[in-house]
């Protein structure tokens, strides 16, 4: 008897728990409300599935507790009840899976008039780089990457030029307009996470993965990186500021291209 009190309480206290927890997600501000749904749903079948099973074996504890006299009927096989919970168990799966690939291919589906945004992740800091006024990116690559270049920009590469480069500062994006968020790593594994955007995705050294969003609401959001990655992982953090439009532009006019950076710098000497 107390054994089945036990489970009875366990899920009556995660039920409690579930609904009046003060732990739960950051408000979001981005388009991806379809990850959370999926996850609310997850929950749901989870939840239910954890409760049956619970309080069916507190059932069984109390109702084939040990009696004096008692004697359990020996039945190994029982086909009808085998082919009712290998479908319940497929809708269950079927279920939590078919949202997430809805999900996951509006995920892949990047719109055809996002920007493309480089954010290039080392340790401890993030960087960034925005197309300049062609409206494209130039390529980079991990072997062009010195102190004079930190994000390994191809210096032979004219759409490259006017792009704006934003060193270990903060990356500021428009409201309302999607982006593509193009993802270098230039020493080990980093990812690339701002919890209110619900997107993320790893970075891999010697590959560019890409994620996107569109950011729903103005505000300061800090960047923190999901992949441990060395001694100053917890200190990893950045911030993106989502901007009016007008803002957004004031921002970028103040910012300078790779070639500003690049540029050799007039020294003067004394006479």
């Amino acid at each position: 008897m107390a054994i089945a009190l036990v489970l009875v309480l366990v899920v009556v206290g995660s039920v409690l728990f579930h609904f009046l927890s003060p732990w739960w997600w950051t408000p979001i501000a981005s388009n991806w409300d379809y990850i959370d749904n999926t996850i609310i749903i997850t929950f749901w079948i989870t939840g239910v599935v954890f409760a049956a099973v619970v309080l069916f074996m507190a059932y069984c504890v109390f109702r084939f507790r040990h009696r004096e006299g008692n004697q359990a009927a020996y039945e190994p096989e029982n086909k009808r009840l085998e082919w009712w919970l290998t479908i319940v168990t497929a809708i269950g799966v079927t279920a939590m899976l078919v949202p997430g690939l809805f999900v996951w291919n509006q995920f892949v589906s990047v719109p055809s008039d996002a920007t493309e945004v480089e954010v290039v992740g080392q340790q401890w800091q993030w960087s960034f780089r925005l197309p300049g006024k062609d409206g494209k990116l130039g390529t980079s690559d991990t072997r062009n990457v010195s102190p004079e270049n930190p994000l390994g920009v191809d210096p032979s590469d004219a759409n490259g030029q006017d792009d704006v480069v934003v060193e270990a500062a903060d990356l500021h994006l428009p409201v309302g307009k999607p982006v593509k968020m193009l993802l270098r790593s230039i020493d080990v594994l980093h990812d690339f996470y701002v919890p209110e955007f619900r997107a993320k995705m790893d970075m891999i050294p010697g590959s560019v993965t890409y994620f996107w969003f569109t950011p729903t609401k103005t505000g300061t959001f800090q960047v923190l990186c999901a992949e441990l990655c060395g001694q100053g992982h917890p200190l990893m953090n950045g911030v993106v500021m989502v901007d009016t439009p007008e803002d957004y532009l004031a921002w970028l006019g103040e910012q300078q291209t790779f070639a500003q950076l690049s540029a050799p710098q007039q020294v003067g000497s004394a006479e």
